[in-house]
C-alpha cells in the first residue's frame, strides 16, 4: 500500500474544541513561527533545524506538551519534534518553550500520518513516542484507533535503521491490541521479549494523570520495539 493510499485510511486525531488561553495564544502567535513547520514547506531538515546535533525523537500527539518539555530540559542535546494538531496544546508548549528558553524542540500542528508522509525524509528518526494514544474504548470505533498494522508499517519507513518504537496506554485492551498488532510485524522485535511489557523507563515522565491512575489502582503499560535490520 502506498503512502497516498495510507492517507486515506489513517487519521492520528480527533480534533477537539477548546479556546485558547492569552499565554496558549501568545505561544502560538509568537513562538510558532519560529519552532513550527508546515507541511508547505520542503522536507524537515533534521541537521539544520536545531542547534544540537543528538539522537532525533519524534512524538505523536504530545497534549499539552508537559512530558515533551521535561524530557527536551533532561536532555538537552536530542533533537525533540512534536506531532500535534490541538492548538491549545501547541500554544502551551510553545509559551513554556519561550519561557524556560528550551531550544531543541520543534513542532508540526498537522496530521501526524500526513507530516510522516510528506515531510519525514525516511530513515532518520531514531525513537518515536506515543504515550497514552485515545484507546477508543467502545468495540465498534477500535477501528479508529491509532496503533494498526498500516499506521507501524509507515513508521517503520521513517525510522532509522535500529530505530525505536515507545508506545504507552492506561487501558489494558487496548495494550493488549498494540502488543498483538507489533509482535506480528516482522520488522520489529520486542526489546523485552516476546509479549513482555517493560517498566516505566526513566526517560518517560510521568503524567499527573499516570499518577492519580497509579492511586486509583489503575495500570500503565509500556511497550518498547526495535526496528530489525534486514
Amino acid at each position: 500500500m502506498s503512502d497516498q493510499e495510507l492517507a486515506h485510511k489513517i487519521k492520528s486525531f480527533v480534533i477537539r474544541a477548546g479556546r485558547m488561553t492569552h499565554s496558549q495564544q501568545k505561544g502560538w502567535d509568537e513562538v510558532f513561527p519560529k519552532h513550527g513547520f508546515s507541511l508547505t514547506e520542503s522536507q524537515f531538515d533534521w541537521e539544520h533545524s536545531y542547534a544540537v546535533s543528538g539522537p532525533r525523537v519524534v512524538e505523536i500527539g504530545f497534549g499539552m506538551g508537559d512530558s515533551l518539555l521535561t524530557m527536551a530540559e533532561q536532555n538537552p542535546t536530542y533533537r525533540y519534534l512534536g506531532l500535534e494538531v490541538h492548538k491549545p496544546g501547541v500554544g502551551k508548549l510553545f509559551a513554556e518553550v519561550e519561557k524556560r528558553g528550551i531550544e531543541n524542540i520543534k513542532v508540526f500542528a498537522e496530521d501526524a500520518v500526513r507530516v510522516l508522509e510528506v515531510s519525514i525524509p525516511p530513515q532518520t528518526i531514531d525513537l518515536i513516542q506515543i504515550f497514552f494514544p485515545d484507546p477508543w474504548h467502545k468495540k465498534r470505533h477500535h477501528k479508529r484507533r491509532l496503533i494498526q498494522p498500516d499506521f507501524i508499517d509507515l513508521l517503520l519507513t521513517r525510522l532509522a535503521p535500529e530505530g525505536r518504537l515507545h508506545l504507552a496506554t492506561d487501558w489494558q485492551p487496548y495494550a493488549e491490541h498494540m502488543m498483538a498488532v507489533l509482535e506480528n510485524n516482522g520488522n520489529v522485535q520486542n526489546v523485552a521479549g516476546s509479549r513482555q511489557f517493560i517498566p516505566r523507563p526513566e526517560s518517560r515522565p510521568e503524567t499527573k494523570f499516570e499518577r492519580r491512575g497509579h492511586r486509583l489502582g489503575h495500570g500503565v503499560w509500556d511497550l518498547m520495539f526495535q526496528k530489525t535490520a534486514h
